[in-house]
């Protein structure tokens, strides 16, 4: 019997021979195995803190630190004066006989870590390497801020450490780091009460940087030179004792920012007192500070439909004045938060909505929207700031969980973008107009991009880091990356086509095929170019994990369960790879380790595909095939041209050499090839007859891993009749050999061309070999003028390639 594997494979185009996988000698060859667990060898072992699914374990701890705090804002001085009395409770299995805190203004002191180690291009990109040229100059700014940091007086003065009876109590500082030594130890469940008092200079934010500070503005013939004062880092704060590292006492350098204990604050703010204030918290003395008509806006705005002015653009510019005297005292108080900023201003307009949510244990059912900021800033910060903060709380709580606090905050100043527990600082370039000549007022759509995603991203971020509580410094991508994943969730639920900064797949794909990337684990100041680092490709990562790789449902059901896992505690990367996997129910190891752990891309190049239909042996239909094949092919030159020269030919002057084949072409059907068909015929079964009779054609795909990253082959295949399929190969292809794959298809359509990753979903790195058959890559030229040889022609106009457009993403 004829059996259906001896049946002979005819290549269309070439004959293809089929690789089969060799045995693993990892001592021999360079294999690798891109699916290799991680639990095996990277990730920590779960115990009774943190499961192996995910989720906190039955001793998991963290510790409590609660804060009653007095503050004084000298103005003219612009100097802090503050008290706080910290109680500290131990809930670690450890005895602790001496507390850290952090002391973050310290950075700006002249000889901390901080400044000492400050490096020509640092804070982004790499320099300083031999061989290098010098720099030709120094921006003024950045001299100026160089001579303001040598001055004296910047970083905390701490006045005083007193225990609860008023006895002064031993302390250390260690660069921005503040050891309390105790008397007594500290066991598990107790606490121990204190009180610090510090001092110290703000920083001019918009010269000397930094996440908070003050920045004035103009005189004007209406006003004075009013300053808007945006206060974070401002108070000595528990440093964060875990379970997976004890404590976290590295210095603070600038960058990686701050992990933090929950803890409930009362605080008093001593202002001026026609300032308005925003903090951290609930305000507790309204009848003091605000007017009866503004608490009765306050109230309005609660169920209003759209945003009330508490303080309205009049009043503000009313407020703006010099020389008050009198101080006022603003005092607020905010339970379960794990930091306290604040905001102060004569200048501040005021306008709020209360937001509806489906409140779920101890979320508010109404949480109060409010934006503050200057005159200077409109009509920008009135018409979206808190409509911004409605929309992200919608967003984010589809997403993660109902927002838990009763305000959210937007705050217009000189910080550009930070975040802080129900308050944002968002300010810096975003939302000052244009003024023309005609003195009316104007915003670009790069402002109102601007604003509104500033504003999506920091409010996110009091759900990330401020409610899931992440280690900032050790891992950025934890708080960072993952909010601007949902930053762009929600820039896309904005308005059609509106101008997103990141999370299209195809816009990382420059700097994930760069020598500057690293991978998205590196620790916070050791990453070289931060923005693409540390929110980019892991934006990206997540949005290819969705929408590619797991699919929304999968997806979002597992984010969600570790948001509300987590909420109010503080995981680890581990925890979120774990239950991302174990919630979806897919094994993610290989893309963790790609795209979290490697230098590598995502680079799949389509080498060649083979069509081979079955050779049936009718031949009447293999013969015909053979014919026209035959007549597709060119004719013989040496025959054309004797033909064309007159060439007699023998035949035509002898026909007594002319037969049977003379008459007929080779590929004519004869008797006996008839019978041998007939004969194989009979000797198939039913199912082997039809296939051979199925006219299906078996397509080979080789593909390549130029990058190193092993992901979904996604490819599209378009037919002679002009119809399309769109095939998802799960990266498991890859498992055998991580470099080189050939894939097989069937169909019973033929294929006329092949495009990989056709919806730009991969961040594939380079499209060039995407397509098959190749197709020629278009580009845009600019034609210019040279004036390197006037006197020839031929240097008068040069050519130069302006924008390639391979990885311009088609209309």
């Amino acid at each position: 019997m004829r059996t259906l594997h001896m049946i002979a494979l005819a290549a269309a185009t070439a004959t293809f021979n089929v690789a089969v996988a060799q045995p693993v000698q990892q001592t021999v060859n360079d294999w690798r195995d891109a699916f290799r667990q991680l639990e095996d060898e990277d990730w920590p072992s779960p115990n009774r803190e943190r499961r192996a699914t995910g989720a906190p374990g039955p001793d998991y701890w963290q510790q409590q630190v609660d804060y009653d705090i007095d503050i004084r804002l000298d103005e003219e001085a612009k100097h802090l004066f503050g008290t706080e009395t910290v109680t500290y409770t131990n809930n670690a299995p450890d005895t602790l006989d001496f507390l850290w805190f952090l002391l973050d203004q310290n950075r700006f002191r002249p000889d901390s870590i901080a400044v000492m180690t400050e490096t020509v291009g640092g804070g982004g990109r790499a320099s300083g390497r031999v061989g290098e040229s010098m720099p030709e100059g120094i921006s003024a700014r950045s001299m100026r801020r160089r001579q303001m940091l040598d001055e004296d007086g910047y970083g905390f003065n701490i006045t005083g450490v007193t225990d609860a009876d008023g006895a002064p109590m031993d302390f250390t500082i260690v660069d921005t780091l503040l050891r309390l030594d105790l008397d007594t130890d500290l066991e598990t469940g107790d606490s121990v009460t204190f009180t610090i008092e510090w001092d110290y200079r703000l920083v001019e934010t918009q010269v000397i940087g930094g996440r908070a500070g003050w920045e004035c503005f103009e005189e004007t013939e209406d006003t004075g030179a009013d300053c808007i004062y945006q206060i974070a880092q401002w108070f000595p704060r528990a440093a964060v004792f875990s379970d997976y590292e004890g404590w976290h006492n590295k210095a603070f350098l600038g960058r990686g920012e701050f992990g933090l204990e929950f803890g409930d604050y009362d605080v008093s703010i001593r202002v001026p007192q026609d300032f308005i204030v925003s903090a951290t918290g609930v305000l507790q003395n309204a009848d003091e500070v605000l007017t009866e008509p503004q608490r009765e806006r306050l109230e309005e705005a609660r169920t209003a439909d759209e945003p009330v002015f508490i303080v309205t653009p009049a009043e503000a510019r009313a407020n703006e004045r010099r020389g008050t005297r009198s101080m006022a005292t603003w005092e607020f108080r905010a339970e379960n938060v794990r930091d306290f900023a604040w905001a102060g201003s004569r200048k501040f307009i005021w306008d709020a909505v209360g937001v509806e949510q489906d409140g779920e244990g101890d979320a508010p059912d109404l949480v109060m929207a409010m934006s503050f900021y200057p005159n200077e800033s409109e009509p920008l910060w009135s018409t979206f700031s808190t409509r911004a903060v409605e929309h992200t709380l919608a967003v984010y709580n589809d997403f993660a969980f109902p927002y838990p606090y009763p305000v959210a905050q937007s705050i217009a100043g000189p910080q550009g973008g930070m975040e802080y527990p129900m308050i944002t600082f968002n300010g810096g370039s975003y939302g000052r107009p244009m003024v023309d000549d005609d003195g009316n007022l104007s915003y670009s759509l790069g402002s109102k991009r601007g604003l509104i995603g500033v504003i999506i991203h920091e409010i996110g971020h009091i759900y990330f880091p401020m409610v899931v509580n992440t280690d900032e410094r050790q891992w950025t991508w934890m708080d960072e990356g993952v909010n601007s994943f949902l930053q762009f969730q929600a820039e896309r639920q904005w308005e059609e086509n509106f101008p997103v900064r990141r999370g299209d797949p195809h816009s990382i794909t420059s700097y994930m095929a760069s020598t500057n990337q690293m991978p998205i684990m590196t620790q916070s100041d050791s990453i070289l170019q931060f923005g693409p680092n540390a929110y980019s490709k892991p934006t990206i990562a997540l949005v290819v994990l969705r929408e590619t790789v797991l699919g929304r449902e999968l997806f979002d059901e597992a984010f969600r369960a570790y948001s509300e896992r987590w909420r109010f505690r503080r995981p680890t990367p581990y925890d979120f790879f774990r239950t991302m996997e174990e919630v979806s129910g897919v094994d993610l190891d290989w893309f963790w380790r790609g795209w979290f752990y490697s230098t590598d891309h995502v680079d799949i190049s389509l080498d060649r595909v083979i069509e081979g239909t079955f050779d049936t042996e009718d031949p009447g239909i293999e013969n015909m095939r053979a014919r026209e094949q035959a007549a597709s092919e060119p004719e013989s030159l040496t025959q054309a041209s004797n033909r064309e020269n007159g060439v007699a030919l023998y035949a035509d002057s002898n026909p007594e050499v002319l037969d049977f084949y003379s008459e007929n072409d080779r590929h004519t059907v004869t008797n006996r090839e008839r019978e041998a068909y007939e004969s194989l015929r009979e000797g198939l079964e039913d199912w082997e007859a039809d296939i051979l009779d199925s006219g299906d054609r078996v397509y080979y795909l080789d593909f390549t891993n130029e990058g190193g990253v092993v992901m979904p082959i996604i490819l599209e295949f378009t037919f002679a009749d002009g119809s399309t399929e769109m095939v998802r190969i799960p990266a498991e292809v890859w498992r055998y050999n991580p470099r080189n794959v050939t894939w097989t298809y069937v169909s019973d359509r033929q294929v006329m061309s092949v495009e990989l990753d056709p919806l730009w979903e991969t961040a594939d790195a380079d499209r060039t070999d995407n397509y098959y058959p190749p197709r020629i890559e278009p580009t845009r030229l600019e034609l210019y003028r040279s004036s390197s040889n006037p006197s020839s022609m031929m240097d008068d106009l040069d050519l130069r390639v302006t924008r390639d457009s391979v990885n311009t993403r088609p209309e």
